[in-house]
């Protein structure tokens, strides 16, 4: 047992004692204590797009300038076992189904010990689809749920609170 925590330990240490961040788990905490949504396996579309917009220069030439446009994120998919926290996400489904409020909260990726190593904070999400796997008798395998979440953006980039009055 000690010789797995050692590699795991030195898993973690690649980086020159920073920790390096292993991609196999993932803890979602809802501000709101009432949904505590437990950890993940799988985190797909932390993924954010910039459209360039277009601008001709008049005058001479064909010279053409590229700005960003608005900001564009994916939805985020989570998925892992469906197990005892899948009831807690089936109660704030129910919730949301009669009284839709958006939350926030933040995706973290942890180390084997559990502590955060990067985390992403979604501002006011809500689930666009919720899916339990097929169950079968065959195979072995445990049932998978995957919640997927529309978002308002994981970029701390809102300027709001720096233009002028």
């Amino acid at each position: 047992m000690t010789d797995a925590l050692d590699t795991a330990e030195n898993a973690q240490g690649l980086a020159g004692g920073v920790g390096v961040a292993m991609s196999h788990r993932y803890a979602v905490l809802i501000d709101n204590v009432k949904y505590h949504f437990g950890d993940w396996a799988k985190v797909s579309g932390l993924t954010v797009r910039w459209e360039p917009i277009k601008y001709r220069v008049g005058g001479q030439g064909n010279q053409v300038r590229l700005f960003p446009g608005l900001t564009e994120y994916q939805p985020i998919k989570l998925s892992r076992a469906a197990g005892p926290y899948s009831r807690v996400v089936q109660h704030w489904l129910a919730q949301t189904a009669k009284k839709p409020q958006p939350q926030s909260g933040t995706i973290q990726l942890v180390d084997f010990a559990g502590t955060p190593l990067v985390q992403w904070r979604l501002n006011e999400f809500f689930p666009i689809a919720w899916t339990v796997e097929d169950f079968g008798a065959e195979g072995g395998r445990p049932a998978i749920e995957t919640l997927e979440l529309a978002h308002h953006g994981f970029l701390d980039d809102d300027l709001s609170m720096l233009s002028p009055i």
